[in-house]
């Protein structure tokens, strides 16, 4: 079978490259290879967390490997079939479970049997990444809506610089449901997902966070709900996710706590993420406008939705997907459209 070649340089030339081509390279059946992965970081190649997810779905699909390596520049992914095992995928560093999830469940949604797969190790909440709780409140939610199914059960958060996270997630097999959203409608109610570490319970940084979303949101006259949650993790750490629910979607946006960052700050700083969304009445937030595009696509022809922004890392995953199937994506403004060949 003819190799798919995927230069890792091109448009936003990260991580996601790897992490969509090895994916749709396990769901299409066709072998890939990816160079100049990361050419331009500060650190080129591959590193622990992209590995991480490439061995992951190498388990799924009986994939042959070749470049495999920290730093290396070059990959070769050669799938076989994708297989109803159970996965347990260590994760050594802080790496983000939910960037390593972006890439495995497209490949499990195609098993013929569930799937469990059990983090050890990694990040639930860490920078440019999905937090938690944005991947469960809003990415679940439009999973949910075109009819796939993945359950998770967290055992323990997990922060930088240790990570450290347990975590189950149970996903079965399905096809979606073309997705078509337009309108979002009207506003229904925002809800705040407020957490920190076990260890910060005593400086009240769940609460103070809080404090500081709800000091600007309340003048917004929206009904509101808060959820706290203090959780036992190997390093301090926090974050806060706003999930404003519309009649026809859900938009979110997270804040990271941080060393230096006053917790009444990362309220306000999510709150400030969520009030832009709010602006352009679109129904995708700019965060999952590159995270839903798999999903339009297996969804087939004419398969939609309005983005708040289309980012230069949208782009190129846009660019990765068309490598592998037959159509392509539609650009109208902010309306993106997934289009059949």
């Amino acid at each position: 079978m003819k190799v798919v070649e995927i230069d890792g340089s091109y448009g936003e030339g990260g991580g996601q490259i790897v992490r969509t081509a090895c994916s749709f390279a396990a769901v299409t059946q066709k072998p890939c290879h990816i160079f100049n992965i990361r050419s331009a970081r500060r650190q080129p190649g591959l590193r622990p967390q992209h590995l991480a997810s490439v061995h992951a779905l190498a388990g799924l699909c009986a994939a042959s490997l070749k470049g495999n390596a920290i730093d290396s520049r070059e990959l070769f992914f050669s799938p076989g079939r994708i297989v109803a095992n159970d996965l347990k995928v260590r994760v050594e560093t802080a790496g983000s479970i939910t960037l390593m999830l972006q890439a495995l469940l497209p490949a499990a949604f195609h098993s013929d049997a569930p799937i469990t797969i059990d983090f050890e190790g990694g990040g639930t909440d860490t920078a440019r990444a999905p937090s938690l709780d944005y991947f469960h409140h809003v990415f679940l939610w439009f999973l949910e809506r075109i009819g796939l199914s993945v359950k998770i059960e967290v055992g323990r958060r997990g922060y930088y610089p240790r990570g450290g996270a347990a975590m189950a997630v149970r996903v079965t097999p399905g096809k979606p449901d073309a997705l078509e959203l337009s309108e979002r409608g009207a506003i229904k109610q925002l809800t705040l997902f407020s957490h920190a570490a076990l260890i910060l319970k005593s400086r009240k940084v769940a609460e103070r966070q809080l404090d500081g979303a709800l000091s600007v949101l309340e003048s917004l006259g929206v009904p509101t709900s808060s959820n706290i949650e203090y959780a036992p993790s190997f390093s301090a750490g926090s974050s806060i996710c706003i999930a404003a629910e519309f009649e026809n979607t859900v938009i979110g946006c997270s804040s990271l706590g941080k060393k230096g960052k006053r917790a009444e700050d990362v309220g306000r700083e999510a709150t400030g993420g969520i009030l832009k969304e709010f602006e352009g009445r679109f129904c995708l937030d700019r965060h999952m406008a590159d995270q839903i595009l798999p999903y339009l696509a297996f969804g087939g022809d004419g398969s939609s939705a309005t983005v708040s922004e289309v980012t230069s890392h949208c782009r190129t995953n846009m660019w990765v997907i068309e490598k592998f199937l037959d159509g392509h994506f539609d650009l109208h403004g902010n309306l993106v459209v997934w289009k059949d060949s």
